[in-house]
């Protein structure tokens, strides 16, 4: 299939018992073949998607007041939540703090009115809720992969192993993902070469030949999210209660899974760029770092 890489059937060991709890315990799961895009949705495919199909965005759509009861008026408006860093050291505790709700930021608008993905036609396409990647997948005839079947195909056929190319983060001194480097949120070093989002395949592919599993943009994933005893902090999942009158009513969005860590993934924080790593996703909410791809099934395993 054009653009896409067949992952065979496979058991293999899920999760990790080593970082964050939501990740735990690892476990067998055993998933049967199916065909994955080598790469993340880029901005021009995407674009595709929508010339072809007239779609409108979640964030190009004001929200329907009755699915946010107690919403301040000014708030019910198209928007999506853009990362922005502080001009100085913050608490890593609240991700508002770097979060915000920016009128106009869309799939076209990455960080804001005046900006454009003129220029990134092959950038991971972002702020794209859970029903616009499941628009796209239904108009190109693919589904969303589920946690299980994602999680596998990053692995890249290394069961068990750290990253998504072996143990070492920087294996030889090599940036293997586009990753944040220096004391997030303030100071991003760059030393990969990209301050947000990278060219889909600018960095190796892993041992299925597929590109961007780690790190780039986060990917929505096809499983319900799961709650453990101790949840996940909400260090990635944007500015999603900032339509609640009361920000623990975000709580109460229905939530997805999404995979993969992204270019805001730092060692001081969030290291999520692993296989294993998993966070809670709002249906509602896009960002500017979360994107998708796309599977279709092999029933033959």
């Amino acid at each position: 299939m054009d653009g896409m890489v067949r992952i065979p059937g496979a058991t293999f060991l899920m999760g990790s018992d080593h970082h964050y709890p939501e990740e735990g315990p690892a476990h067998k799961v055993t998933v049967e073949g199916f065909w994955i895009d080598a790469g993340p949705v880029t901005n021009q495919e995407f674009g595709r998607f929508v010339r072809k199909s007239g779609y409108v965005t979640v964030a190009e759509r004001a929200p329907d007041p009755a699915d946010y009861p107690g919403a301040r008026p000014e708030l019910l408006v198209p928007f999506s939540s853009v990362f922005v860093p502080p001009p100085h050291r913050v608490s890593l505790t609240d991700p508002y703090n770097w979060w915000k709700p920016v009128r106009g930021a869309d799939w076209r608008h990455p960080v804001g009115p005046g900006s454009s993905v003129r220029s990134l036609p092959d950038h991971p396409v972002v702020h794209v809720a859970w029903a616009d990647v499941l628009a796209y997948a239904r108009w190109a005839g693919k589904d969303i992969p589920t946690e299980a079947e994602w999680e596998l195909a990053a692995r890249g056929g290394l069961d068990g192993a750290e990253f998504a190319w072996g143990d070492q983060l920087n294996p030889d001194g090599n940036w293997m993902a586009n990753t944040w480097q220096g004391d997030f949120p303030v100071r991003n070093t760059q030393d990969d070469g990209y301050e947000r989002t990278s060219p889909v395949g600018a960095f190796p592919a892993n041992g299925y030949g597929l590109f961007d599993m780690i790190g780039n943009v986060w990917e929505w994933t096809a499983d319900w999210y799961a709650g453990h005893a101790v949840d996940a902090a909400p260090c990635c999942s944007g500015a999603a209660s900032e339509r609640s009158a009361d920000r623990r009513d975000s709580a109460r969005i229905p939530r997805k899974v999404m995979k993969g860590g992204s270019h805001l993934c730092a060692p001081n924080y969030c290291r999520r760029y692993r296989p294993a790593a998993r966070m809670a996703q709002p249906i509602d909410t896009s960002t500017s770092h979360l994107g998708f791809r796309c599977v279709t099934r092999d029933k033959a395993g």
